[in-house]
């Protein structure tokens, strides 16, 4: 097979796996639709713990229900599909890499999956219901009463999920910075006192102006840190060097 085929096979598996993707992505998208209504509402517990009793989120325009359901929706399918996605990128780039390459790539992506979870977990049942307790408190105190837009709510929920989802990926990141041979786990050590004053800058950022929320993500965070240098020091010493390896990626399969 000439280079120009080859390079065009590739394309053509590149176009399947892509439409692979997106079917699924769309097939879920129309059946999370179809449950928005009830999404919502799971997502929207931490709020209701926390209202006033009798009260109840509102919308504050006609299309902000139908355009925030949407956005739920078209989320959480993602959510759902992004193992079968990881799985069809990892279809096409698995039969290119060397046999040390495939062993670490694997661990790799399905880390990646489990810590987004992880931090999205996370964030629902400690963040989210502590941040609206400091919210509401604070609105108590000037008298008025509370109206909370949904849809501002969910805009703001999923800045929090995106936030955490991200910084629970530390692990992943030190696994993979060590893998490359950029750092190694002494210096992770060494860099202990650095990261812990980053936790806390980090947590400032990302979390409503309370100092409990900033401890829920700071103190996860550091320990996520240690977790991500054991676990790089496990990889470390269980993986094959690669010049021990063949010095031939495996062939693809036709």
């Amino acid at each position: 097979m000439s280079q120009e085929e080859s390079f065009l096979s590739h394309l053509v598996e590149l176009r399947d796996r892509l439409i692979k993707s997106l079917l699924v992505v769309l097939a879920l998208f129309f059946v999370c639709f179809y449950f928005s209504g009830e999404i919502m509402r799971f997502l929207s517990q931490p709020l209701y713990q926390v209202l006033p009793e009798g009260t109840r989120p509102i919308f504050t325009d006609q299309a902000g229900a139908f355009f925030t359901l949407t956005k739920v929706a078209f989320l959480t399918a993602l959510l759902l599909s992004l193992p079968w996605v990881l799985y069809q990128a990892w279809a096409f780039v698995a039969p290119g890499l060397y046999e040390h390459e495939r062993k670490f790539a694997l661990p790799l992506i399905v880390s990646s999956v489990f810590f987004l979870v992880l931090g999205i977990a996370f964030a629902y049942v400690f963040v989210l219901p502590a941040a609206y307790r400091f919210f509401f408190a604070f609105a108590s105190q000037t008298g008025a009463d509370v109206m909370q837009d949904l849809q501002k709510y969910w805009d703001f929920t999923l800045a929090i999920f995106f936030g955490f989802g991200l910084t629970f990926e530390v692990p992943v990141v030190e696994m993979l910075l060590v893998k490359l041979g950029m750092v190694t786990t002494q210096q992770l050590r060494e860099a202990r006192r650095y990261v812990i004053v980053g936790a806390f800058v980090v947590a400032a950022v990302l979390t409503p102006p309370d100092v409990l929320s900033q401890f829920m993500l700071a103190v996860p965070l550091c320990l996520l840190y240690e977790l991500g240098i054991f676990l790089a020091g496990f990889i470390k010493a269980r993986s094959r060097a690669p010049d021990a390896e063949p010095d031939e990626p495996a062939t693809p399969a036709g």
